[in-house]
């Protein structure tokens, strides 16, 4: 048996500067382009690397909810331009406030895929190996994210401004 090859990406999925967000059209089309270098990603984990379909899948749906619902619609950013500094507030903060129960486990398998994200782009060269290497660095530090949350939950009166002066968004 043959498997077809995949359709050559359009250029602009690949082209750094086409993930720029400056407008609400651009949003759109850049949350787009995100989702098909996303399929592109999970293809590479499935076919490239032979994981497992339910660790591809969990990767992949990871590294979709940090870019597309963090870098892209709450900080309006460039998914190529994103630091360790900023996968670091993603879970050492935005995800713990944004989410109704935030736990260990569900940030570990988000933390997966973007590690195993951006090292798909280091090999693409769309970011630097040293850029992956950080941002990989930043998302194995899991007692960190551990204490964040506990800390969280017991926060009481007016801990919330210094808890977040901790690990703040900006």
């Amino acid at each position: 048996m043959t498997t077809k090859p995949h359709p050559a990406p359009p250029a602009e999925l690949l082209d750094k500067s086409s993930y720029t967000i400056k407008t609400l059209e651009d949003e759109i089309r850049v949350d787009q382009l995100c989702c098909a270098l996303l399929k592109k990603f999970h293809r590479s984990l499935l076919e490239e690397q032979q994981l497992d379909p339910l660790d591809a899948g969990s990767q992949a749906a990871g590294a979709d909810y940090f870019l597309r619902n963090f870098v892209i619609d709450n900080r309006r950013g460039n998914i190529f331009e994103v630091t360790d500094k900023q996968v670091r507030c993603f879970a050492g903060h935005w995800y713990i406030t944004s989410n109704l129960e935030p736990n260990l486990v569900e940030l570990t398998a988000m933390l997966n895929g973007v590690a195993s994200f951006y090292r798909f782009c280091a090999a693409s060269s769309l970011v630097g190996q040293e850029v992956a290497a950080a941002i990989e660095q930043t998302c194995n530090d899991l007692a960190y994210y551990q204490n964040r949350i506990d800390s969280f939950h017991s926060l009481s009166g007016d801990g919330f401004m210094a808890w977040g002066k901790e690990c703040p968004l900006s």
